[in-house]
């Protein structure tokens, strides 16, 4: 797949998940409708896609599964009715031919939309890669987890880490390798999810490494990776991947994030590497933002991943093949 190619990758389908129980901070069950109303809709109609809003997700009538639920697992009853619709929901949406772009809700989200996702691909012969943009590794489990909030569990859920497989029965999980995770932008882990992720070999882009090389060849190297598995690239973007200086509507900052232009550019490159399958916006929280400057924020951002620009740039910056 090469996204935004076909007519059928001119489709977006935009999907609400009004979710907050996996965070401590109440609030991000907001964002979905503080990005319809910061314009997102508009802007990628501006930018010639077709955009089909599907809504707000409701989970009323989806049956949980038998299992018994962690103790040290927060919510775990509703968060396992949350990943069960929607991992159902992005298969469809997957199957529909359209780019998903998932709106959250905390980082919960993200078991369910990515999951589907895989799933979908999976059946299309194809490796789902996920680029984690985010000041956290959310690679706890109940058993490694300080907290017990289930959105700090989202990308070990993902990789198939034991205590989390029952949130999915075996039917619908389509778990990634753990070489298909890259967390980008990390500058906050827990001592046993450290642990967890050396063990497990997983590739981490800390703000150390952003600092010292910049983002632009260290994207490239994610893009690069993608593509020479013929792989597709989903993005979950986290606004606390952002500098809390731009992004004050999070309820977990944490200082030294991402500037705007290198999120900008981030965006940029992804966009013009033609990778990108599905995308999350995740962790919004209307209730902590100044005057919509987060959400704004973050819709400028998802123009970027869907080809806004300044000046038309006929040769994509990284379009140059390695070792030319």
């Amino acid at each position: 797949m090469e996204a935004f190619e076909s007519d059928a990758t001119r489709q977006i389908a935009v999907l609400g998940a009004p979710i907050d129980i996996g965070a401590s901070q109440r609030g991000t069950l907001m964002g979905p409708a503080a990005l319809r109303t910061a314009g997102l809709l508009t802007l990628l109609e501006g930018l010639g896609f077709d955009v089909r809003d599907h809504g707000d997700l409701a989970i009323g009538e989806v049956a949980e599964l038998d299992d018994a639920a962690p103790g040290n697992a927060r919510h775990y009853r509703e968060i396992q009715r949350w990943t069960r619709a929607l991992s159902e929901s992005a298969y469809g949406l997957a199957r529909s031919g359209a780019t998903p772009i998932f709106l959250g809700g905390d980082h919960t989200l993200s078991m369910g939309s990515v999951n589907g996702m895989a799933r979908h691909w999976r059946e299309s012969g194809r490796e789902l890669f996920v680029i984690w943009l985010d000041a956290h590794a959310d690679y706890n489990t109940p058993a490694t987890t300080i907290t017990g909030n289930m959105h700090g569990m989202s990308a070990a859920f993902l990789c198939g880490e034991p205590g989390l497989e029952y949130l999915l029965g075996n039917d619908l999980r389509a778990p990634i390798e753990p070489d298909r995770l890259e967390l980008f932008g990390i500058r906050s882990i827990d001592r046993l999810e450290k642990d967890l992720l050396r063990q497990r070999r997983i590739n981490i882009v800390d703000m150390r490494a952003i600092d010292e090389f910049g983002v632009s060849v260290l994207i490239r190297r994610v893009i690069d990776k993608v593509r020479a598995r013929n792989g597709v690239l989903h993005v979950s973007f986290d606004v606390d991947f952002l500098d809390p200086s731009l992004a004050p509507g999070v309820g977990t900052t944490v200082p030294g994030g991402a500037t705007y232009r290198e999120a900008h550019l981030v965006m940029e490159m992804l966009h013009d590497s033609r990778l990108v399958g599905s995308l999350d916006i995740v962790e919004l929280n209307p209730f902590l933002d100044e005057r919509g400057r987060t959400a704004r924020t973050a819709v400028e951002l998802t123009g970027s991943l869907f080809g806004q620009q300044i000046t038309d740039r006929p040769t994509p910056s990284n379009a140059i093949e390695p070792g030319e």
